[in-house]
């Protein structure tokens, strides 16, 4: 490296260091108290609102499972958690929700395994310290859920927490397209932590890995689609798949679906239209996926290439605004579906070929959606089947490619001058954690009680 570039590279190095004095390390443990009028159920009623009420019954039953599958669907009480603390100036593209569950294996374009984050519903520019809280904070629960002591739910926090300020010192060495080209194919990636995780730790990354592939949806065309006379149909399968009746209850009808894939090209690549055009659509069929996002208008959409064993499935799925923008009280630069596009184009490594979106007005309102490939070899890591030692080393991952995912907006030396040497950071971030875990578990009783006393309804 020329000595030029070293210079540089401080410089840049000791304006993060600078902020520390604006926003000390040790401020970020703190977890800000609320309003006296902040009430949680209210917040999750307003955001509702705007929701297919038909599915909200279904929305508080998935979040009512467990303190972590409430925190999932409670995004937005955290924002506006996040949002009245102390934070740093250091923006870069945030996931918005990258509790652990938000990470998985899915097929890259070239038709690799790749690890990466997988959902981007909240994307917004943000201080880099929110995405770790979340992330810290989720392995925090997961970790009560599974019956870990405060001692170990603090160390698993704290170990993701310096796995993240570790990367991402590695990633300010890195050129900008040495950051920008890197592959997160698996077995890079397995080929990159050499040096950084001991072998056993490597061994139980691995684990955890080769454990979500075994997963992997190879098979989903054949438990999605049933053959007739016909030929291939979406299978009914309710509540994660249902027939969709034209115009029923005012809500989008086939026709308008069809609509949107018809739209939604103009937004991809010349050869990428040429690519969706050799596909005609055949069928539509209300999806329901998740926790957070159910209740938002979600479609799985057949089409069908050369014949009709060419199949294959779009996932359509609203985007409102980002609870990040919320919380903040900002307004939005784009439309909420092309804002979910941007933020994983530049966040994902390999985003998705098909990756798109489309706007359009329905029922006197601006409806904005994303849309991409569905059951492109997609599997998440199940939690409940890792032990203490898996938890360590699966957040550890996430951290490492969440620092990547980050990098990505070039903030990488200011970040990493903020986050220096020691385990400052690392502390405040585990503090938080579980200062957090007590709160999301008082927001998750406020809800049972809730439901207990009848003022909200949960599906049976």
């Amino acid at each position: 490296m020329k000595a030029r570039d070293v210079s540089a590279l401080e410089v840049r190095r000791g304006y993060g260091r600078s902020l520390r004095s604006a926003t000390p390390r040790l401020s970020l443990a703190v977890l800000s108290e609320r309003p006296d009028d902040y009430d949680p159920i209210a917040r999750m009623r307003e955001q509702g609102a705007t929701r297919v009420q038909a599915l909200l019954p279904l929305r508080y039953q998935r979040m009512l499972e467990s303190p972590l599958a409430f925190f999932r669907g409670a995004a937005r009480l955290m924002a506006d958690d996040l949002a009245r603390g102390a934070s740093t100036s250091l923006e870069v593209q945030l996931c918005g929700d990258a509790h652990l569950s938000n990470f998985g294996v899915f097929s890259s374009p070239e038709r690799q395994m790749v690890f990466d984050v997988n959902d981007f519903d909240e994307t917004e520019a943000g201080p880099f310290e929110w995405d770790v809280k979340r992330l810290t904070a989720s392995l925090a629960i997961a970790s009560q859920q599974l019956a870990h002591n405060a001692r170990q739910q603090e160390a698993i926090a704290l170990a993701a927490a310096q796995e993240y300020r570790s990367a991402m010192a590695r990633f300010a060495l890195q050129t900008r397209l040495e950051v920008w080209y890197a592959a997160l194919d698996l077995d890079s990636v397995m080929i990159d932590l050499e040096g950084f995780f001991s072998g056993g730790a490597r061994r139980k990354i691995d684990d955890v890995v080769q454990d979500a592939m075994g997963r992997v949806t190879v098979d989903a065309f054949s438990k999605v689609l049933v053959y007739d006379d016909h030929g291939p149909t979406i299978a009914v399968d309710p509540p994660h798949f249902t027939r969709l009746a034209e115009g029923e209850d005012g809500a989008l009808g086939a026709s308008d679906v069809f609509e949107i894939v018809a739209g939604y090209g103009e937004t991809l690549s010349s050869d990428r239209q040429v690519l969706l055009k050799q596909f005609s659509v055949r069928e539509a069929a209300r999806h329901v996926v998740g926790v957070g996002s159910v209740g938002t208008e979600c479609f799985a959409v057949l089409l069908v290439g050369r014949d009709d064993r060419d199949p294959f499935l779009l996932q359509i799925k609203e985007a409102q605004e980002s609870v990040l923008a919320l919380a903040r009280g900002l307004g939005e630069t784009f439309e909420p579906g092309e804002r979910v596009v941007r933020g994983q184009k530049l966040m994902q490594a390999t985003p998705d070929v098909f990756l798109g979106w489309h706007t359009t007005q329905f029922a006197g309102r601006r409806r904005s959606f994303y849309i991409r490939q569905l059951y492109d070899n997609r599997a998440s890591v199940d939690v409940e089947r890792l032990d203490e030692s898996l938890l360590v080393a699966y957040g550890r991952l996430c951290a490492w490619t969440l620092a990547r995912a980050h990098a990505r907006s070039g903030r990488g030396a200011e970040i990493a001058g903020y986050l220096g040497k020691g385990d400052r950071f690392d502390e405040s971030m585990a503090a938080f954690a579980l200062a957090y875990r007590d709160r999301n578990q008082s927001d998750y009783e406020a809800l049972k009680s809730e439901v207990g006393r009848g003022g909200i309804t949960v599906a049976t």
